[in-house]
């Protein structure tokens, strides 16, 4: 069955490959992008030029997930244009490089403000339309960074991924008596396919680097190096794409809570396989084991 799927951050990377997946499945998509007139024209172009190329409907809609009134604008387009949203997707993120302590606490808090702050504004708008149907599903774009093996100099990004994490499974609980389901996807460490490590941000305190570098010279060339060798040749980042089409078009109820895509494998399938099983056997042991899956009245 079609279904109506909002997705921030869909510009480029795992958000655009969702969108053209998703709308290739038959679903009626909205790729919410920052700025369509000028920063992310090219990227509005290319996805309108595909949805007529390939007779799908694929969409654009300003989406600033780090503004209350875009994510509330973006969210009431779909509602006036379609009367209905299906699948909210929180894929908007933003990565950065360095040692932790050369990150101003300012630049933190912007990372947060977009990797975290910005899912809480997009359920604030769209939640309330969901809980009114009682149908719905939430699609979190995790990271294997949360749980599994982490370099150095990628703390701020892996911080920010953790929160969002604890965020999407208390969600879960929440919503779920409303008839809302969660599932978590979790990527690992995809080195091409998407912007991330190229697009990253730097520290804002350059002496902070510069001493870091006299003990850890070279040291993000290293990492990143090592991450390309661990990536097998076969890795595909559009299996992130499929993996999404695959839930999405899985019958409510049978959805999964966390699905894993990472051909590197860093471990995070087994901490979360641990991590999950506990959570549900804590929530039988205090009565609350009707949230682990999406019921109505």
């Amino acid at each position: 069955m079609s279904k109506t799927i909002l997705i921030s951050g869909a510009s480029s990377g795992f958000g655009a490959l969702t969108a053209r997946a998703l709308a290739d499945a038959g679903h009626t998509v909205y790729a919410g992008m920052r700025d369509l007139a000028a920063r992310n024209a090219t990227a509005a172009a290319d996805a309108a030029q595909y949805a007529k190329d390939n007779g799908v409907d694929l969409r654009t809609v300003e989406l600033d997930v780090s503004s209350d009134e875009s994510a509330r604008q973006a969210v009431q387009t779909v509602l006036t244009e379609q009367g209905k949203l299906d699948v909210l997707i929180h894929n908007a993120g933003h990565m950065v490089t360095g040692p932790a302590e050369a990150f101003t606490p300012e630049q933190l808090a912007a990372l947060y403000d977009t990797n975290v702050l910005g899912t809480q504004r997009l359920n604030r708008a769209a939640l309330p339309h969901l809980r009114e149907q009682q149908d719905g599903l939430l699609l979190w774009i995790g990271s294997s960074s949360s749980r599994g093996g982490t370099p150095p100099y990628l703390a701020p990004y892996f911080a920010a991924k953790a929160a969002m994490d604890a965020l999407a499974t208390s969600y879960a609980l929440e919503v779920a008596r409303f008839g809302i389901e969660s599932t978590i996807i979790v990527p690992g460490s995809f080195t091409h396919g998407t912007n991330h490590f190229a697009h990253s941000g730097t520290p804002a305190d350059t002496d902070v680097v510069a001493a870091y570098e006299t003990r850890y010279a070279g040291l993000m060339d290293q990492v990143s190096q090592k991450l390309r060798e661990l990536e097998p040749e076969w890795a595909d980042v559009a299996e992130v794409a499929r993996a999404i089409v695959t839930v999405v078009g899985t019958e409510k109820g049978r959805r999964p809570f966390r699905v894993h895509i990472d051909p590197s494998d860093d471990g995070a399938a087994v901490v979360n396989a641990v991590a999950d099983r506990v959570r549900a056997e804590f929530l039988r042991r205090v009565g609350l084991d009707d949230l682990l899956h999406p019921t109505a009245a």
